[in-house]
């Protein structure tokens, strides 16, 4: 399934390791890489991009594919949902392209949250075309569709469990045919609303 470039769409499963950086050394954010060890995305957190509440997800050549910012203004402070948008690399310094929303709710520290994706255009006649289960913070949650498959893992290596007390490293399974990229830009959101290594 295509969402940001067919490029990020493998025939077969596809397992990435994310590491996150710290905010007092670069800025935060995260580096992603194949099991391989090559770079395959960045994510640069606030710190580096100097704007609250926006994220850059670039490719191995540091190339932005997208640059996702949480929706502000007076509707939404007074709102119990918080929503983010992301904007194709081409068009996100007008931000005229919006390829997907998220919306969190106002609950997401406690296990049941609501954090759903709609995609634009939209997949399913549902409110949601994706949605969040299990717990970001035990990096043990996956990003399910609109069907019930999931699409994505998110969980920490059995080896990192046992050798690392912090939640730094963990990996991502991304089923066959799914957008990597797009799955990176969901966990960079995830990462941000739980005061992660891309907040401030």
């Amino acid at each position: 399934m295509t969402i940001i470039s067919k490029l990020y769409c493998e025939n077969r499963e596809v397992v990435l390791v994310i590491r996150e950086r710290p905010n007092v050394v670069n800025g935060g954010g995260f580096v992603v890489t194949d099991c391989a060890q090559n770079v395959v995305f960045r994510v640069d957190g606030c710190g580096v991009v100097g704007k609250n509440g926006q994220l850059i997800l670039r490719d191995t050549n540091s190339h932005p594919l997208l640059l996702i910012c949480r929706k502000r203004g007076m509707v939404q402070a007074v709102s119990l949902d918080k929503k983010w948008k992301g904007y194709s690399k081409m068009e996100y310094e007008k931000k005229e392209k919006e390829v997907f929303s998220i919306k969190e709710s106002q609950s997401c520290f406690l296990r049941n949250h609501s954090i759903t994706i709609c995609l634009h255009p939209r997949i399913s006649n549902k409110d949601w075309d994706f949605e969040i289960t299990g717990f970001f913070p035990d990096r043990d949650c996956s990003i399910v569709d609109f069907l019930g498959n999931i699409i994505a893992q998110i969980g920490m290596k059995k080896e990192a469990k046992e050798v690392m007390r912090s939640k730094d490293l963990y990996h991502v399974v991304v089923k066959a045919g799914i957008d990597q990229a797009f799955v990176v830009g969901v966990i960079s959101v995830l990462d941000y609303i739980y005061c992660q290594s891309t907040r401030c």
